[in-house]
């Protein structure tokens, strides 16, 4: 790619209301200016409002899910006008239209009574709330698509919860783009890179995508391509422990160690430890392995998308 050439974006469903755009039952807006300042150097949205796209105007009365948590039912607070099949009805066809968007995420607005991902209120037959819900969009975007990784806004304050979710989008997008060749070589390569970074988030997965990638050569390139994807995003719905990645750390150490000095040596063992120790964020191991891979051109290493899963620019690797 010439150096003058931005990457293309990464396609993102979000919650419309979360763009800034006035679409609330009051008419307002939850602009988060992290999703359109931030990351809007990297994704291109894909706005949704569930309440104004299946009809409903602005403003409106508030809603409020009510019943079984499990199938509840979308009504309004003061009249009790019941939603739940208007909402439905336009979901199922909704998502299905968003297949031809080539979303590799969604975040979605929390604790709405459609859109949000988990622990949106419930009200039982005497009024009380629970939260233990699902948003009705949220429900159906995420059994129609089990595999895409998902988040709330709210939830992207966590900085460990913000760096497993845009990691895995960032991976969701390189293997979306994999299957565009859908050969056991382009798997093979993507295995191959990716392997440091499924170790880091589950050695169990990490294992067994092996065995997968192993057979090739002589397994049914369709299924062998359905079962890795299922694995892969499995593997990236676990979120890596600090001795998960000093055990990635050391791993990486090996291929070098033996080039290494007595004091390079020393300083790296000492800079794992003091990560493994919380007294310094990741990104400070992994500047000094990337220079060190470089220094000593251990291509293997250089080529690990573990080094650099997401733009460093992004910061997500800065937290201790």
């Amino acid at each position: 790619m010439p150096e003058n050439m931005q990457p293309e974006k990464i396609h993102m469903g979000v919650s419309s209301c979360l763009l800034g755009q006035s679409v609330r039952y009051d008419g307002g807006h939850k602009h988060d200016k992290y999703i359109t300042e931030t990351l809007g150097h990297y994704f291109d949205f894909v706005p949704v409002c569930p309440e104004v796209e299946c009809g409903l105007p602005i403003p409106r009365e508030a809603m409020r899910l009510i019943g079984d948590p499990k199938n509840p039912r979308l009504v309004t607070v003061k009249t009790g006008t019941d939603h739940t099949e208007r909402m439905k009805s336009w979901a199922l066809k909704r998502v299905r239209e968003l297949e031809t968007a080539d979303l590799c995420g969604f975040i979605f607005k929390s604790r709405s009574p459609s859109s949000g991902m988990e622990r949106v209120k419930v009200y039982d037959d005497d009024t009380i709330p629970h939260n233990v819900g699902v948003g009705i969009f949220a429900g159906i975007f995420k059994d129609h698509f089990p595999l895409l990784p998902t988040e709330e806004e709210g939830r992207l304050h966590d900085m460990v919860l913000r760096e497993n979710f845009i990691e895995s989008v960032f991976v969701y997008r390189r293997w979306r783009q994999t299957l565009r060749q859908r050969t056991p070589g382009a798997l093979v390569t993507f295995h191959t890179r990716h392997k440091l970074l499924l170790l880091a988030h589950s050695e169990r997965i990490y294992r067994n995508l092996g065995k997968l990638v192993a057979q090739a050569g002589s397994a049914d390139v369709p299924e062998l391509f359905q079962n890795y994807q299922q694995g892969l995003m499995e593997a990236m719905k676990i979120k890596p422990t600090s001795n998960s990645h000093v055990n990635v750390l050391m791993h990486m150490m090996g291929y070098f160690k033996k080039m290494l000095s007595r004091d390079e040596k020393q300083e790296l063992l000492k800079v794992i430890d003091n990560y493994k120790q919380h007294f310094v964020p990741l990104i400070v191991p992994i500047t000094l392995i990337n220079h060190y891979a470089g220094k000593y051109h251990e291509t293997y290493l250089l080529d690990q998308y573990y080094l650099k899963p997401h733009p460093t620019e992004l910061k997500l690797r800065n937290h201790a």
